[in-house]
C-alpha cells in the first residue's frame, strides 16, 4: 500500500471489470477508489456500529491529494468522537428541499394558524420570492448568506422584502419543530429588516363630503353596484377593516353593536351609532344570502372591492386614497370629536396599546 501522491494516483489504471481501492500506508482509513470509468475518488473507511463504512470526500482533479488527506484527517477525527459521516451524507441526500417544506408549511401550518388574508400573503411570498430563489436547495444547507442575499435583492421593494423575510423565518422555525434543522439555527437571525415609511393618509372634512356625494351619485346613476356603495358607507362609518365589512352577516348585527365572531384580533364588538343603523336600513336584503354586502354569486358576499373602489375614488378625485385610509380617517375624526386614544383603540378593536399610539401625534395636533 503506497502513500497516496499525485504520481501514484495518476499511475493508477482503470480495471474495465471492477472498481478497486488503493489505501494509503501512512494514514489508516484514507484511500482512493478507482472506478471502471477511470474516475478516481478519495475515500475514508471506518467502523461504526460493528459495520465497515465508507464515505467519499472528493474527486481527484477537483481536490489535490494533500487537500484530500487533510479532509480525511478531519473526518476520521470526527469518527473517533462518535460521528458517522456516511450516515450524515445519507440523511442529507434524503433531506427535504426548501420547496418541499414550503408546501408542507402551507398545507399543515397555515390552515390552522393563519387567517385568509395572511394565507394569501404567505402563498404570494412562497411562490414569487422564496421557491424561485432557494426552492431547490436542501433545508440543512440554507445559511444566513442565502437569506441576506434574497432580502437584499428585494431592496427596491422594502415592504415586500420584509414580509418575505418574515415568512421565511416562520418556515424555518417550523423546520426546527419538525426536526429538519437543529434548534436555534434559523438562518434569518440577524438579517436586519429595511426601514418602512408608514403611510398616513387622512381625509379632510371637504374630502369626506366629496367622497360621500360621489357614493350617492354612483347609487343614483347605477354606475356602481349597491353592494359596493354600501360597503364604502359602512367602512367610513364604522372604522372596520375591509374583510370585516365584506364578510359581515345580518346575524352579527344587534341593537347595541355588531358582534364579529372573528377578526384580525379575534372575536370583537363594533360599537355603532344611529348613523350606522340608518345606513343598514337602506341595504336591501338578498333572499337566501346571509351577507350584508351580497355578491353576484348566489349566497356569497361581494368578493371584488378593489376595482369598484378605484373607480369611485377616481370620480371623487381622491386617486391616492386606499380603502384602509378610511379606517385611519375614522380615527382622526374620532379624535377631533373629543374621544381619547383609549376610546379610539376600543372602537377600532386594537388588541395592543402600541397600535393605537400611532395616532398620538394627531391627538396632540388637535389638542
Amino acid at each position: 500500500m503506497p502513500k497516496l501522491t499525485k504520481r501514484t494516483i495518476d499511475a493508477a489504471q482503470a480495471d474495465t471489470e471492477r472498481d478497486y481501492f488503493i489505501w494509503d500506508d501512512e494514514m489508516p482509513g484514507f484511500g482512493l477508489r478507482v472506478l471502471r470509468s477511470g474516475k478516481k475518488t478519495y475515500q475514508i473507511q471506518y467502523r461504526h456500529g460493528g459495520r465497515t463504512r465508507r464515505n467519499s470526500i472528493g474527486m481527484h482533479g477537483t481536490i489535490t491529494p494533500d487537500e484530500a488527506r487533510k479532509l480525511a484527517k478531519e473526518k476520521l477525527g470526527r469518527v473517533a468522537k462518535g460521528d458517522n459521516p456516511a450516515e450524515e451524507r445519507a440523511i442529507h441526500r434524503g433531506a427535504s428541499t426548501v420547496a418541499d417544506v414550503c408546501e408542507r408549511f402551507m398545507n399543515e401550518y397555515v390552515p390552522i394558524h393563519c387567517k385568509e388574508t395572511t394565507t394569501k400573503e404567505y402563498r404570494h411570498s412562497v411562490d414569487m420570492f422564496i421557491k424561485p430563489v432557494i426552492g431547490t436547495r436542501k433545508v440543512p444547507d440554507i445559511i444566513r448568506t442565502y437569506i441576506a442575499k434574497l432580502h437584499h435583492d428585494l431592496r427596491d421593494k422594502p415592504y415586500q422584502a420584509n414580509r418575505t423575510l418574515g415568512v421565511i423565518s416562520v418556515i424555518f422555525n417550523q423546520c426546527e419543530i419538525w426536526g429538519l434543522r437543529p434548534d436555534g439555527s434559523n438562518p434569518c437571525r440577524h438579517v436586519k429588516k429595511y426601514t418602512e415609511k408608514k403611510r398616513e393618509r387622512f381625509l379632510s372634512e371637504e374630502e369626506l363630503k366629496r367622497l360621500w356625494e360621489t357614493l350617492d351619485e354612483c347609487e343614483r346613476d347605477g354606475s356602481e353596484s349597491p353592494a359596493a356603495c354600501n360597503a364604502s358607507h359602512l367602512l367610513i362609518l364604522t372604522g372596520c377593516r375591509l374583510g370585516e365589512v365584506q364578510t359581515l352577516k345580518w346575524d352579527y348585527i344587534k341593537e347595541d353593536g355588531i358582534y364579529l365572531p372573528d377578526s384580525k384580533t379575534g372575536a370583537k364588538k363594533v360599537y355603532i351609532g344611529q348613523a350606522v343603523h340608518d345606513a343598514l336600513t337602506k341595504v336591501e336584503r338578498t333572499e337566501d344570502n346571509p351577507s350584508v354586502i351580497s355578491g353576484t354569486v348566489e349566497g356569497q358576499h361581494l368578493k371584488d372591492r378593489q376595482r369598484p373602489w378605484r373607480r369611485i375614488r377616481g370620480k371623487a378625485e381622491l386617486g391616492d386614497l386606499r380603502i384602509h385610509d378610511l379606517r385611519h380617517s375614522f380615527a382622526s375624526f374620532g379624535l377631533a370629536s373629543g374621544l381619547s386614544l383609549a376610546e379610539i383603540g376600543k372602537l377600532l378593536g386594537h388588541s395592543q396599546v402600541q397600535t393605537t399610539a400611532r395616532y398620538a401625534h394627531l391627538a396632540e395636533e388637535i389638542a
